[in-house]
């Protein structure tokens, strides 16, 4: 693993010792002796992780955290405060500030490393959802990120996994005034409670009866429905190396006992918020890859979907020598529709249209809109009588049942359906939809209102 790592401090001494260490991990390193810079390097350049000095003249390191957490350029980078400071009300000032974590001096080599490698993989894994999400924005997309909804300042739903009585209703009870806390006992319950339920935070206690905590780190990170949950460790003094490596586990972070009520408040919010962040992007990034493969209008899939999965169906189906049949289906005269009662009304008639054709194919079929007023419908493992029948039942259904407009009347359409079916002499899937759009054109030419079976 490689990353750009700035360090910030105005004593030489100070940024040499970093410095080496990093370098000797194969990391890049940057360098600055004042806020300005580091600011000015961060808003030009692309950094991975931030080792910020508190202690600095003129703009100490909380104000330079704060800075860099308010401008969305450089919002996203991890900072790690490093300080003389061991005091919790300190460690607690920075994290309002939006520090993601404190490394006391003398630095500890091991932690060092530990948590800038688990920052940059953070970091890489938000980057490319940010990008995805970016790209989806571009599209038209709505912004997935507002906290207009308060969303991410609800309570947080956070499970406790802590042998001890007494620890658990301590941190319920400082935990209370931002969090609803499900507190269990025994590791192999809290995995599988993890698992059915949606939480913000996993909190586990480093001492737990009869459990390696490590172990159920590394199941928490291994099972698909807690892959992404953050994770919190409550370690004791002087258990540098379980820490670390927790860290390389996947931890997201970790507090020290005795354990300050403020101190384990602020890192509760800041993982509960970064979860919730990270959920977004998320959402954004599978938004953006449905849009790119569905119709706006009919939520039906569109042509760009059915290029790719048609080719699918048709090599499966060679492959199996099973029938694939597809039903190409025209609404007659649409263009009068949109002449008589306007274009607003041409797409309720479309929207009612796809939910008819939706409802009428199977779970395995594949709907979608081709064209205008033209839609299609892959049928596998379905012969050209079967898919005959189906295509039937779909023109009644638009025959019989009038068209309900937005403006509130009703009107009558029909539709016209051509189908053709994979035979020995169909070699491709371009050759099986113009099959399909013969006996579509042929339906049409015969008074159209009718379906018309070819096969490829």
């Amino acid at each position: 693993m490689t990353a750009r790592i700035l360090i910030v401090d105005d004593i030489p001494a100070n940024v040499k010792l970093l410095e080496v260490r990093l370098l000797a991990e194969y990391l890049e390193v940057l360098t600055a002796v004042s806020g300005s810079e580091a600011l000015d390097i961060c808003e030009n350049t692309q950094v991975d992780v931030v080792l910020l000095d508190v202690m600095m003249p003129g703009m100490d390191g909380f104000e330079v955290c704060e800075r860099l957490k308010t401008n969305p350029r450089t919002a996203h980078i991890p900072v790690v405060m490093v300080t003389a400071l061991d005091q919790p009300s300190d460690r607690v000032k920075g994290l309002k500030a939006g520090a993601d974590d404190f490394l006391t001096k003398p630095v500890n080599d091991l932690q060092l490393i530990s948590r800038v490698k688990s920052l940059v993989r953070l970091k890489t894994l938000s980057d490319e959802l940010r990008l995805r999400a970016e790209a989806g924005q571009r599209m038209g997309i709505e912004d997935l990120f507002s906290m207009a909804d308060g969303q991410f300042e609800e309570a947080g739903q956070v499970l406790l996994v802590d042998s001890r009585a007494s620890s658990q209703e301590r941190i319920i009870k400082t935990l209370k005034p931002i969090a609803d806390v499900m507190a269990i006992s025994d590791a192999q319950a809290a995995l599988f409670e993890a698992a059915e339920k949606n939480f913000d935070l996993v909190i586990v206690n480093g001492a737990l009866d009869d459990y390696d905590p490590l172990r159920l780190f590394s199941q928490l990170r291994s099972l698909e429905r807690t892959r992404f949950i953050p994770l919190l460790l409550i370690a004791e003094q002087g258990e540098g190396s379980m820490t670390a490596r927790a860290l390389d586990l996947g931890v997201n972070d970790y507090i020290v006992r005795p354990v300050d009520p403020n101190e384990l408040v602020a890192r509760t919010l800041t993982q509960i918020r970064r979860k919730r962040y990270n959920d977004r992007l998320r959402d954004s990034v599978r938004q953006s890859m449905e849009m790119a493969v569905t119709d706006a209008l009919t939520g039906l899939s569109n042509r760009r979907y059915l290029d790719t999965h048609l080719k699918i169906l048709f090599e499966r189906a060679a492959a199996r020598k099973r029938p694939l049949s597809v039903c190409l289906v025209d609404i007659d005269r649409f263009k009068l529709v949109n002449d008589t009662y306007g274009h607003e009304a041409g797409d309720d008639v479309l929207r009612e249209f796809s939910a008819r054709v939706r409802a009428m194919v199977r779970g395995a079929d594949l709907a979608c809109r081709y064209g205008g007023e033209e839609f299609i419908v892959v049928m596998p493992n379905t012969s050209l009588d079967i898919a005959s029948k189906v295509a039937e039942r779909l023109r009644e259904m638009v025959e019989k049942t009038p068209f309900q407009l937005t403006s509130g009347l009703k009107i009558t359409v029909t539709a016209s359906i051509g189908i053709a079916e994979t035979s020995a002499d169909c070699a491709t899937p371009e050759q099986l939809l113009r099959e399909a759009d013969r006996a579509l054109y042929k339906a049409k030419q015969e008074g159209r209102n009718r379906v018309v079976s070819a096969a490829a």
